[in-house]
């Protein structure tokens, strides 16, 4: 399984909540090292993590030919990188989910998504009650989760995953098309030679 976040900070925290869980769980993203990148390819690929918590890095150029389910955790800003990313599954002639998390924020993206690939999304029902049976649980591996990275942060002198420290221009440089949706352009910032007057 592969789930799709947008952030690092997002991926790194679901990795670590899922752990606690139970699943076996990896994160793969734009800040690790390329050994850490390919350690974690290599355990998911092998089997040793059954779930691989990724941002958009993940979703175009690897060759994973075995992953059965793709969640979007969090829904792409670009309807692009949703077919990449439900691409990751069903491979070969193989099946496949993919499963889109959808607020009542995300309707927008929603609707475009659905223009750009021709078919509307079925929705699956969600039973409250069963939900409502793993919110503690859920609500205190994320609090576990909190803790662990603030602790990994400051033993990192301040150089590990931190909130937001990846959104914005990281997440551009991961990208590897310059098209942007909506008429949204991406402008670097100018960078001034010379003096200033």
């Amino acid at each position: 399984m592969m789930v799709f976040t947008r952030t690092v900070h997002n991926a790194q925290q679901l990795a670590i909540i899922l752990r606690l869980l139970g699943f076996s769980a990896i994160p793969l993203h734009g800040q690790l090292s390329q050994s850490a990148r390919l350690g974690a390819l290599n355990k998911f690929r092998s089997g040793g993590r059954s779930i691989l918590v990724v941002t958009d890095v993940a979703s175009r150029g690897l060759d994973i030919p075995l992953v059965d389910v793709v969640i979007n955790y969090d829904i792409p800003q670009h309807s692009k990188d949703y077919i990449h990313r439900v691409g990751r599954t069903a491979r070969a002639g193989r099946a496949g989910k993919a499963i889109t998390v959808v607020t009542q924020y995300d309707v927008e993206l929603l609707l475009r998504i659905e223009g750009a690939i021709g078919m509307k999304l079925a929705e699956f029902p969600i039973a409250k009650e069963e939900v409502n049976v793993l919110r503690e649980r859920v609500g205190e591996a994320q609090r576990a989760s909190i803790i662990e990275l603030r602790e990994s942060h400051n033993k990192s002198g301040g150089r590990g995953v931190r909130k937001g420290r990846c959104e914005g221009n990281q997440e551009a440089k991961d990208r590897d098309d310059d098209s942007h949706e909506a008429g949204m352009v991406n402008r670097p910032k100018k960078a001034y030679r010379g003096r200033k007057y």
